[in-house]
């Protein structure tokens, strides 16, 4: 296995593609459970994978909820040390949900465009009659 901060500086998942899919899909309420299934320091460099990527930084501040400090320091030295600081923060836990912060898409139920009726060729008409 590889060191912590030689994955963390190298950019590797510490999960394979199954367990990030997992998670990615879990909601929020129930992903702290399934990090759970993962040893402490795996789970320290998954937040700090997580928190290098927009799209996954409200997952990374839940699963820095289920970490100690001192692993996440160790293995992400001050950056650990403030995804801690922030994922202990009083903030409402909806508002760290990449779920809900997520706006709501909207379809048209109006045509896109209106098509008149073609009419017909007197050409055409004669030709297939």
């Amino acid at each position: 296995m590889w060191s912590g901060r030689s994955a963390f500086e190298t950019d590797v998942c510490p999960v394979d593609d199954d367990m990030l899919g997992h998670l990615y899909r879990t909601s929020e309420n129930g992903l702290p459970a399934l990090v759970a299934s993962v040893a402490p320091d795996v789970r320290a460099m998954l937040a700090l994978y997580c928190y290098k990527r927009s799209h996954l930084h409200a997952m990374s501040l839940t699963i820095a909820t289920t970490c100690e400090e001192a692993d996440l320091v160790r293995l992400g030295g001050r950056v650990g040390s403030m995804l801690f600081a922030q994922s202990r923060e009083t903030a409402a836990p909806a508002s760290r949900s990449g779920y809900s912060s997520r706006k709501s898409i909207t379809l048209s139920t109006k045509p896109l465009s209106v098509i008149p009726p073609m009419e017909e060729d007197d050409d055409l008409a004669a030709a297939t009659a």
